[in-house]
């Protein structure tokens, strides 16, 4: 139809409206289509997703794509604008459909496991201004094309795997804020272009490859405040181009090969720096005291380089320092000006770090005002010229956790005042001039781990209460003194020591047996002495490594265990007045690792010890002619009578009736009866009922005329493997004494009032429950359960000690063999306690091997999610076992997932999910509410002011000690010792910050 016809037959208003109509019709049309491309563009996403894809079951047709998980649209025309998916656990591939979302803002994808690359498509997303794709395992290289997105503000790469060099283009995007592409593997040059990104503010590339230097055209970056290229291979003088950046408030050039002297006016060109950290190169000169021109000053990093000069006493009037690390350098003129700079940080009461060891600083003595520096945690003065008495003001620093005063010129005694400084982890006074008596005080340091008193010039004995301090796990040295009287019997709470060293003194008397309990020793020197009569026992200590006893008076023969030491490298008994035939076996077939000299009594060993023969014993001829029938006659009743026993141990065991002797728990109530458990339990009333387990209940009860609390764990006998398990438990607890072991009180074996078999445990009660309410508590008390960090690293080391004494302590070791939250109780005090020992196995004290004693079910090896892997393939069972259940318990205790969370599918198990996100994502899988107190309903962030990157890193350590537990392969797997030694040391570094303490 005509346009003139058209207006003949409609009137101008109609066509009008129909012409808006068309234009309507059209425009909808295109904003269908363009919404069905993003939809589909999110499913493509989702398809390379390989799990967990629970995550994105929101992503289908029931919700409109605006409404899925993670995404948001623009109210005017429904297009995806952000896409947020943060910290969800997924693992698979970026989609290069995700460039096809055109309207796109945000893309948060930080804090997953995608890996491969990241796809060029990317770059036509140009209203593009947040691109977050940090803390993966993205590879290749940073495509060119993201120059594109010219709308840029934030760029987050770091923490991938991306390779070569920054691309050139990235110094296009003239509105980007933010350029974080730390800890990757980039190589190559510093962009000169990237002198035009006038808008950005933080710039991070630490932890790469880059070379060379610092480019000029940085100076043009005058928004920039924080600036960060440590751990890198960049070399010139200090970057020129960053004086000229008066906004900078973090620079960070640490570990490079930087060179030449700071400028004297670097803290006048930089008057808001807060933070300068340039450790690890090879700057000279002076420390620039303008510095304190910068009156927010906050932290001073420069050790490993050549300053020399004084520390400026104008760092005096920095209030908000709290942290300086000098240590390393020539600082110093061993003039009495060295140390006036301690005095005048007195108004600096926010410094907790003050590192200036390994210098020249000396020519006066530490003043007594240092003791104004409350704060103070670290202090390392060591490898000096310091003369003089120690200042026992130093005592007044409470919150000391490091003290180092070694190798200086100090004399004098050791101020008791130490003993007030009970948060003290590490001591180390070695190589001074210090004399007098080893203060007893310090026995109140309850978290000392190392202890360094070596070559100085000591006396007297070793104060019992340090000796006897159980946190000491690492070093004790007082080697080289002038101590006397025999070594303290209480040398055997060092069971977590890592290093003895008393050698080199003036101690006498026998070497105390109890040593031989202290089974993490690696080393122990003991030489110079004079220690006599026999070794002792010491075949437990199945770590040594060097053991020294050379130099002493020591006699007897060569103990025959020492050939099953496994990892002994150095054994010297030389010069001692031992006697007989050398082993020819184990450490004693190298003759490079084995001194035995100086005791003309010994004979034999391998030929390269050169000693003469031992002599043919006399009586061995005469052997040969014992009449075969006295043999006989002496064989034949013996082993009649120990095959008789054994009978009758069988059918004793195998008696349904017999009761069970109580004065064989060393109980309080030496007669129970079924009767006296009914009416303590109020006839076993369900309101009494507080768990239950594979074979039976658990009731609370009130018993004895004292009306005690107890717990009465009820055998139902119907269930099969109940009997067993009862018998069980009675043989693994009754000779167990330990504090982290729950306390069985007595036993009953007899028939209820209707003539049927009854079977019960009594326990002492837990008032707290068992670790499981406590980590997955139901909803109405989840705000009164809860277990801050802390307290879960308490219980772990409650556990591990538990299993440490099962394992290496008990007269016969035990296998708990169904570990799990269930079973550990906790006390008032929230102290832990293993429970339900209906599984347990004894393991043969002859052979060390795990073999089936006929005490419990041959079926039954543990549940699901906690039991070793080779169980299930048949294989016998160990203490091997039980260390994978603790690495799960670990596991589940700092996560909060349990091993059979639903997010666990395929391949993805507990064990793999934490190590996907090793290390660089270990703040993502932590439960949250480790942070928080009981009630206390804060996000993490607010709760956790003075987490530091050392917390940071010890939790990497505890979730590495659950990986190392919980590896698939036995023979992998950290003994229970090693566990137990480093989670208490875990522990004390927590300690350093510990706001709840």
């Amino acid at each position: 139809m005509s346009i003139r016809l058209l207006f003949s037959h409609y009137p101008f208003h109609a066509i009008f409206l129909l012409f808006i109509s068309l234009l309507v019709s059209k425009f909808s049309l295109a904003i269908t289509l363009s919404n069905v491309t993003d939809k589909l563009a999110l499913l493509e996403f989702k398809s390379h997703i390989d799990y967990p894809l629970s995550v994105l079951a929101s992503w289908n047709e029931s919700f409109h794509f605006c409404q899925w998980d993670g995404v948001t649209c623009g109210n005017k025309h429904q297009r995806v604008i952000g896409l947020d998916l943060n910290n969800k656990k997924l693992v698979g591939t970026i989609s290069p459909h995700i460039g096809n979302l055109s309207f796109l803002r945000s893309l948060t994808l930080e804090r997953n496991s995608f890996y491969g690359g990241i796809p060029s498509e990317a770059g036509r997303l140009n209203r593009l201004q947040n691109l977050n794709l940090s803390y993966n395992s993205l590879q290749g290289e940073i495509p060119v094309n993201l120059s594109h997105c010219s709308n840029l503000k934030n760029l987050d790469l770091q923490y991938n795997h991306l390779v070569q060099e920054i691309p050139s283009e990235l110094g296009s995007l003239s509105k980007l804020e933010i350029l974080s592409l730390e800890n990757n593997q980039l190589s190559g040059r510093f962009p000169p272009s990237l002198g035009n990104l006038s808008s950005l503010q933080q710039l991070n590339f630490a932890f790469n490859n880059l070379e060379g230097e610092i480019p000029n055209t940085v100076a043009q970056m005058k928004s920039l405040n924080h600036f960060d290229v440590a751990l890198n291979k960049l070399s010139g003088v200090f970057p020129p181009s960053l004086y000229n950046l008066s906004l900078l408030t973090y620079i960070a050039l640490t570990d490079n090969n930087f060179s030449g002297n700071l400028k004297p006016d670097l803290g006048i060109a930089l008057p808001n720096l807060q933070t300068l950290w340039i450790g690890g190169n090879q700057f000279t000169g002076t420390i620039p005291a303008s510095l304190s021109n910068a009156s927010d000053f906050q932290d001073l990093d420069i050790p490993d380089n050549h300053f020399i000069g004084t520390i400026p006493i104008s760092f005096g009037k920095l209030q908000n320092l709290y942290w300086l690390g000098a240590g390393f350098n020539l600082l110093g003129n061993n003039s009495v000006d060295d140390l006036s700079f301690l005095s005048s940080l007195n108004n600096c009461r926010q410094l907790t770090h003050l590192n200036v060891g390994y210098n020249q600083i000396g020519g006066g003595n530490i003043p007594t005002q240092i003791s104004n520096l409350v704060s103070l945690t670290e202090l390392y003065l060591e490898e000096n010229l310091l003369t003089r008495n120690i200042p026992p003001s130093i005592g007044m620093l409470s919150n000391l956790r490091v003290l180092s005063l070694g190798g200086n010129k100090l004399t004098g005694e050791i101020p008791s005042s130490f003993g007030n400084m009970t948060k003290l982890l590490t001591l180390s006074l070695y190589n001074n001039s210090l004399e007098g008596s080893i203060p007893s005080s310090l026995g109140n340091c309850r978290y000392l781990l190392d202890v360094h008193l070596c070559h100085n010039k000591l006396n007297g004995t070793i104060p019992k209460e340090l000796i006897g301090i159980p946190s000491l796990a690492r070093v004790l040295n007082v080697s080289h003194n002038s101590l006397t009287g025999p070594l303290p019997a209480e040398v055997g709470n060092l069971n977590l020591l890592q290093a003895l060293d008393v050698s080199y003194n003036k101690f006498s008397k026998e070497i105390p047996a109890q040593l031989g309990g202290c089974l993490a020793l690696e080393t122990l020197y003991m030489q110079g002495n004079s220690f006599e009569g026999t070794i002792p026992d010491l075949r437990k200590l199945e770590g040594i490594q060097y053991l020294d006893l050379s130099h002493n008076n020591l006699s007897g023969q060569i103990p025959s265990y020492m050939v099953n030491f496994p990892v002994l490298n150095i054994l010297n008994l030389s010069f001692n007045n031992l006697e007989g035939e050398v082993p020819i076996e184990g450490v004693f077939r190298n003759a490079s690792a084995v001194e035995v000299e100086g005791n003309s009594a010994l004979c034999g060993g391998i030929q390269e010890l050169h000693l003469h023969s031992c002599p043919i014993q006399g009586s061995m001829k005469h052997r040969k002619h014992v009449p075969f029938k006295l043999i006989l006659a002496i064989g034949i009743p013996a082993f009649c009578l120990t095959l008789l026993s054994m009978i009758c141990l069988y059918r004793l065991r195998k008696s349904k009736k017999n009761c069970l002797s109580v004065s064989s728990f060393g109980n309080f109530y030496h007669k129970i009866s079924y009767e006296e458990l009914l009416n303590a339990t109020e006839g076993f009333s369900l309101r009494n009922l507080i768990g239950s387990g594979n074979f039976g209940s658990v009731y609370k009860g009130k018993l004895g005329p004292d009306k005690r609390t107890v717990a009465v764990k009820v055998l139902n006998l119907q269930k099969q493997g109940a009997s067993k398990s009862f018998v069980a438990e009675c043989e693994a607890l009754r000779n167990m004494r330990h504090r982290n072991l729950v306390k069985i009180l007595t036993a009953c074996s007899s028939i209820d009032f209707k003539g049927n078999d009854f079977k019960a445990l009594v326990y002492e009660f837990m008032p707290n429950g068992s670790l499981e309410m406590w980590l997955h508590p139901e909803d109405a008390f989840k705000q009164m359960r809860n277990l801050h960090l802390l307290q879960r690293m308490n219980i772990a080391i409650d556990v591990a000690s538990a299993l440490l004494y099962l394992h290496h302590h008990c007269e016969i070791p035990i296998i708990h063999c169904d570990l799990k939250p269930s079973n550990i109780l906790l006390d008032d005090d929230l102290t832990a306690h293993i429970s339900d020992f209906g599984l347990a196995r004894l393991l043969s004290k002859s052979e060390k091997e795990a073999f089936l004693n006929q005490l419990s079910s041959v079926g039954i090896k543990g549940t699901v999610g906690y039991a070793a892997p080779e169980y299930g393939m048949g294989s016998q069972l160990s203490t091997n076992g039980d260390v994978y259940s603790f690495g799960i318990l670990l596991l589940e205790m700092f996560t909060g997932r349990r091993p059979t969370d639903e997010l666990f599918k395929d391949d993805l198990n507990l064990h793999n999910f934490v190590k996907l996100a090793l290390p660089g994502r270990v703040m993502e899988i932590v439960d949250q509410s480790v942070f928080n107190e009981v009630g206390e309903t804060q996000n993490m962030v607010s709760c956790w002011s003075d987490w530091t990157s050392e917390h940071t890193e010890s939790l990497v350590s505890v979730f590495q000690i659950g990986l190392a537990c919980s590896a698939e392969s036995p023979r992998d797997r950290m003994d229970m010792r090693r566990v137990a030694l480093d989670l208490l040391s875990l522990e004390a570094k927590f300690l350093w910050t510990d706001t709840h303490e």
